[in-house]
C-alpha cells in the first residue's frame, strides 16, 4: 500500500505547487514545503514542527517558519496545497481521472485515511482535522496524503524506539541504497565533519562497520524499524474488508503507475 499511495501523495511535491507557492511570496521551493506540509499544525513554532518532521537538519526549519506566515496564513498554504496537488495528479493520471471508478477508489482510500489512530500522530491528526475534498481526484490526494503522513508519524516512533535520530536514520537510509552519508540527497549539504561524527556514533553502537557500512547488527536494526514502521501503519486498513482492500489495490496500481511514468 506505501508503494501505491507514494506516488499519489507526492504530486504535493511537485513543480505545481512550487511554482503557486512561489507566485505568492516564497522564496525558493522548502518555503512552500514547510507551509504547506506544517500548515495543518497552525502556527507552531519552527522548535515544533522541526520535531513532528523528525529528520531535518539542525536550524533547516528555522529559516522558512516562521517566515512563511508572513507571507501566507495557513489556511491559505492548506487550500493552495490541495488545489495544486490535485491538477498535479489528475494532469498524470490523464483520462483515468474522468473514470467512474476513480469515484469507488477515492471513497475507500477516504475510508481507510480517516479510521486509523490518532494517538501519538501529530502530523497526521493536523490533516485529518482537514476537511475532506469533494471532487474525486482532489479526495483521492487527499487521502493518500493522510496515509502518508500516518505512516511517515509511525515510522518516526519506530526510529525513537530503536534510537535512531533524524540524520541518523538518513545515513542508514543512504546506506541500504548503497551510498556513502556525503553523496546522499537529503544530508550531502552537511559539513563532513559533521556526517562523519554521525557515522562514528553509528560505528560505536555496532551498527557502521569499519568500511563505513552495514554491519550485520545495523542490517537487521534497519530491518526491524522497517517491519515496525509497516506493522503500525496496517491498522487504517483494517475498517476494509479482504474484498474491499483488494479493490483498493487492484484499482490504484494504475492510478499509481501512470503517477510514477509521468
Amino acid at each position: 500500500m506505501s508503494e501505491l499511495v507514494e506516488p499519489i501523495a507526492t504530486a504535493t511535491l511537485s513543480e505545481g505547487p512550487n511554482e503557486a507557492f512561489m507566485a505568492l511570496g516564497m522564496r525558493n521551493y522548502w518555503d512552500g514545503y514547510f507551509a504547506g506540509r506544517a500548515a495543518p499544525l497552525g502556527l507552531a513554532p519552527a522548535e515544533v514542527v522541526h520535531a513532528v518532521f523528525y529528520n531535518f537538519a539542525e536550524g533547516e526549519v528555522a529559516r522558512h517558519v516562521p517566515w512563511v506566515w508572513g507571507k501566507i496564513t495557513p489556511q491559505e498554504a492548506i487550500a493552495v496545497r490541495e488545489r495544486t496537488s490535485a491538477d498535479v495528479l489528475r494532469q498524470r493520471i490523464g483520462e483515468l481521472a474522468d473514470s467512474p471508478v476513480l469515484g469507488r477508489v477515492a471513497d475507500l482510500a477516504t475510508r481507510a485515511a480517516v479510521s486509523a489512530p490518532t494517538e501519538g500522530r501529530v502530523l497526521y491528526a493536523g490533516n485529518r482535522a482537514l476537511d475532506i475534498p469533494e471532487e474525486p481526484v482532489a479526495r483521492l490526494w487527499h487521502a493518500a496524503n493522510l496515509l502518508r503522513e500516518h505512516r511517515g508519524d509511525g515510522h518516526n516512533a519506530a526510529l525513537v524506539a530503536h534510537g535512531i535520530g533524524g540524520t541518523e536514520a538518513h545515513v542508514l537510509m543512504a546506506l541500504a541504497l548503497g551510498m556513502k552519508a556525503e553523496e546522499f540527497g537529503r544530508i550531502h549539504h552537511l559539513p563532513k565533519a559533521q556526517l562523519a561524527a554521525v557515522v562514528d556514533g553509528l560505528r560505536a553502537r555496532g551498527l557502521v562497520n569499519a568500511a563505513g557500512g552495514f554491519t550485520d547488527v545495523g542490517r537487521e536494526t534497519k530491518e526491524r524499524i522497517e517491519s515496525l514502521t509497516d506493522e503500525l501503519a496496517a491498522p487504517a486498513y483494517d475498517v476494509l474488508s479482504t474484498d474491499e482492500l483488494d479493490e483498493l489495490i487492484a484499482a490504484l496500481e494504475p492510478i499509481s503507475a501512470a503517477s510514477v511514468e509521468n
